[in-house]
C-alpha cells in the first residue's frame, strides 16, 4: 500500500484503518450461499447430508465457519500454506465460535497437493484458487490426490469463470457502502493462458489500497476441467447459474450440459467418486 497523504482533520485516510480480509469477505465471498449449494448438492446426490468437510486454499476459514456453525455433526478441516492469513482466521473467525464449534475446527499449515486428513465428504476448492496450478500434470496430481482421501461416496465441489471478458486486459469496479471493489485483469497471456490479476480498493476519502490481493493464475476452461478430473477418477458435472428478469446472475445454479454463451459467466462443477 502506498503512502496515503493524511485528510486536514488529522484523522488517518480509511485505507490506514480497514483490514483487507474484512473487506475481501464483504466483497467477494458469500459463505452463506456457497455452503447452501454444497449442503444442497450433496444431499440430492447422496440422499444424505454430509457432515465432514475439507477446504483447501481456506484462507480465513471463513467458509470452514459457516459449515461448523450449519449442524452440531458437522466438522471441518482446513488447509492453508499461508501461517499468516491462518492467524488471522484464528484470532478473528475461528475466535468468535462457540467452544463445541471450535472443537470441529481442524486447522493445518500444509500443501493441499501432500496433506491428507482421513475421509471426507466434501472437498471444497473455492475462488479459482486452484487455477495457481498452471500446468497439466500439476492439477491432474492434485486431483488425484483429492480422490484419494475423499470418502467412497465423497464429492469435490470447485468454481470456475470465463467468457470473453475473462482474457481481457480490464479493470472492473463494484460500489459497496464506503468503498469501491477494484477487480484489475491486470496482463493475459494468449500463448500459455496465464493472466496476472489483483483487487484494489478505493474509498469515499480518496485514499486507496493498490494490490490487497495478488494472483498468478492459468484461466482453465470447463472442457480442460472436465478432463482432468476424469482423468483423476471423477464424474464432473457442470452447474450453471441462472438469471434474473435484467439478464443478470440470479444465484441459483442448475446441473446443465448446455451453458449460455455470455461474455462472463461463474460456474460450479461438482465431481463426484
Amino acid at each position: 500500500m502506498g503512502k496515503q497523504r493524511k485528510p486536514k482533520s488529522g484523522k488517518k485516510p480509511r485505507a490506514e484503518q480497514v483490514d483487507i480480509h474484512v473487506l475481501y469477505e464483504d466483497s467477494v465471498q458469500c459463505v452463506e450461499a456457497e455452503i447452501d449449494f454444497v449442503d444442497q448438492t450433496y444431499r440430492k446426490i447422496r440422499g444424505k447430508s454430509a457432515n465432514v468437510l475439507r477446504e483447501d486454499f481456506c484462507g480465513t476459514m471463513n467458509t470452514s465457519c459457516e459449515w461448523v456453525r450449519r449442524r452440531k455433526t458437522n466438522t471441518a478441516y482446513c488447509v492453508d500454506i499461508d501461517q499468516g492469513v491462518l492467524d488471522w482466521g484464528i484470532n478473528n473467525k475461528l475466535s468468535r465460535l462457540k467452544p463445541g464449534q471450535r472443537d470441529r475446527m481442524n486447522v493445518i499449515n500444509g500443501d493441499v497437493t501432500t496433506e491428507s486428513t482421513p475421509g471426507v465428504d466434501v472437498v471444497l476448492a473455492m475462488n479459482f484458487s486452484y487455477w495457481i496450478f498452471k500446468q497439466r500434470q500439476t492439477m491432474l496430481a492434485y486431483f488425484r490426490h483429492v480422490y484419494n482421501y475423499l470418502a467412497d461416496d465423497g464429492i469435490f465441489f470447485l468454481d470456475a469463470f470465463g467468457g470473453p471478458e475473462a482474457i481481457q486486459e480490464m479493470k472492473e469496479d463494484t460500489e459497496y457502502d464506503g468503498y469501491t471493489y477494484v477487480w484489475d485483469q491486470h496482463k493475459y497471456n494468449p500463448i500459455t493462458g496465464e493472466g496476472i490479476y489483483h483487487i484494489h480498493f478505493k474509498f469515499d476519502d480518496g485514499s486507496k489500497i493498490k494490490r490487497a490481493f495478488s494472483y498468478d493464475w492459468r484461466v482453465w476452461t470447463l472442457p480442460e476441467i472436465k478432463e482432468i478430473l476424469s482423468e483423476a477418477g471423477f464424474s464432473p458435472y457442470i452447474y450453471w447459474e441462472g438469471t434474473d428478469k435484467d439478464g443478470e446472475g440470479n444465484g441459483v445454479f442448475t446441473r446443465t450440459e448446455q451453458g449460455e454463451a455470455d461474455d462472463s459467466w461463474i460456474a460450479y462443477i461438482v465431481a463426484e467418486k
